[in-house]
């Protein structure tokens, strides 16, 4: 692969975005950014060219890249039936297409991937989930953008021999986000919503008397169910290692945390972090899951470091800073 000098990075403004920016400009990258709704960006952003627009704007995905040796393709709207076909569909078309217009010029375009595409816990998965797990997204605008984000980039990839890298990303936790997940106080993060599954008086009464708990989400059996979430830390540790990488191009990657954890594991050390009890909750609607890393590890280089623990504990040591929680702008 020639060497990659200048890249186009879609979404700026967003979690990833955000925390990838600072490495990619230490790394001595010259970055383009798009943001669409800019804020405050912990990155000095008079050493990156800021461009303010919304994919899907027609002519724009040509001018982003002009220039640029490379694309991380972060961008993406959420539950949002108004936005998702233009914003995600019409704006991943336009910047694949004007790469393939661009002939050699784009060495490499990383696409923000999911493993919402593979369903995750809404149904069975009896064995780890591994990169040749077809596309079966569970319902939603947003699992459904990411089967056909893509399902564009495969496509692009065998027709027109575009050099795409897929990163699959787990569901993202950085800040305190376990903590507004697996706790029964304000704000919630993502699914379950512990206050709909709450059947009993105990169970109501920590959303009644605004107590909080530990929440332990467990099948009807009461086995302990199981996901697979990733750190913030380590989806940017799994970005620079697939840029300028040419071992990742023609790949997808899972991109997740080093194992998958049970919630009584997270409900007990919450618990004892924060002091506060841990309470059951049984979902008779999950389906435990876990990602296989052997691709990623293997091809890739991927190490990532942030266990469950590891995560609960940095989220502690957030909150105990003083720090404030950043505007979320979607539920998980």
């Amino acid at each position: 692969m020639d060497q990659i000098k200048s890249i186009l990075v879609t979404g700026g403004s967003g979690k990833i975005g955000r925390n990838l920016i600072p490495e990619l400009l230490k790394a001595g990258y010259h970055l383009r950014v798009l943001e669409f709704e800019p804020e405050n960006p912990p990155y000095d952003t008079s050493k990156v060219e800021v461009v303010h627009g919304e994919l899907g704007t027609p002519g724009l995905a040509e001018k982003l890249i002009e220039e640029m040796d490379a694309v991380i393709h972060l961008a993406n709207v959420k539950e949002r039936k108004d936005l998702f076909m233009k914003a995600n569909i019409q704006g991943t078309f336009d910047l694949l297409d004007a790469c393939r217009a661009a002939g050699k010029q784009i060495k490499q375009f990383i696409q923000a991937g999911s493993d919402a595409r593979a369903g995750i816990y809404y149904n069975p998965r009896p064995y780890p989930i591994d990169e040749n797990f077809p596309h079966s997204a569970y319902p939603g605008y947003y699992a459904f953008s990411k089967v056909l984000e893509e399902t564009m980039c495969e496509q692009y990839r065998y027709q027109y021999g575009l050099p795409i890298t897929v990163l699959r990303f787990s569901w993202v936790h950085g800040e305190d986000d376990i903590l507004a997940h697996a706790t029964t106080a304000e704000p919630g993060f993502g699914v379950p919503v512990w206050v709909e599954l709450a059947v009993t008086g105990y169970q109501k009464s920590y959303f009644q008397g605004g107590r909080n708990a530990a929440c332990c989400m467990v099948h009807p059996d009461g086995k302990p169910c199981m996901r697979h979430i990733v750190a913030l830390e380590d989806v940017i540790h799994g970005c620079m290692q697939a840029v300028g990488n040419p071992a990742a191009i023609g790949h997808a990657f899972a991109i997740a945390g080093p194992s998958a954890f049970t919630y009584d594991v997270l409900s007990k050390h919450i618990s004892e972090k924060l002091g506060i009890p841990a309470v059951n909750f049984v979902n008779p609607e999950y389906h435990d899951f876990q990602h296989s890393l052997s691709k990623s590890r293997s091809i890739l280089g991927y190490n990532p470091t942030y266990d469950i623990i590891k995560i609960v504990d940095s989220a502690v040591e957030y909150r105990q800073k003083g720090n404030h929680r950043s505007l979320c702008k979607y539920p998980g």
